[in-house]
């Protein structure tokens, strides 16, 4: 399945290997944003099914409020990327869960395939061991 994903990051050498392996497996990546305000500019002008979210931005923490925003507002499915999984271990309204960093091609992989069946309402019938679901 292929899909417009997002990628939320402002270490550009993590985000740059996101997008290879994204692109590697098929998909569209729409855009990478630094901070909540590139996101916004970005997902204001494309469609996007996916995004991947780091909570420290460049301009702070705010990738979980930008998380909820993505997913209750505008139906994003995100997926949380962090080196820090216990700043959401109680869950974001609107999002799947938190994939923790540093990570590996399969569990990106899997996560998204994940993610992306949710999003369509048929999800594999267990989430990947990487993958922390949110309630």
């Amino acid at each position: 399945m292929t899909a417009r994903i997002l990628i939320i990051e402002d270490e550009a050498l993590v985000a740059l290997e996101l997008r290879f392996v994204l692109e590697d497996l098929g998909h569209d990546v729409v855009g990478v944003a630094a901070d909540s305000r590139q996101a916004e500019d970005i997902i204001r002008t494309s469609d996007v099914d996916l995004a991947l979210v780091d909570i420290h931005l460049s301009d702070g923490p705010t990738g979980i409020e930008l998380g909820r925003h993505l997913g209750q507002d505008h139906r994003v499915a995100v997926l949380f990327m962090t080196a820090n999984p216990g700043m959401v271990r109680n869950g974001v309204a609107g999002t799947i869960g938190v994939l923790s960093k540093p990570t590996d091609e399969r569990a990106v992989r899997t996560a998204v395939d994940y993610a992306l069946g949710k999003r369509a309402g048929t999800p594999p019938p267990m989430a990947p061991p990487e993958l922390q679901l949110f309630g």
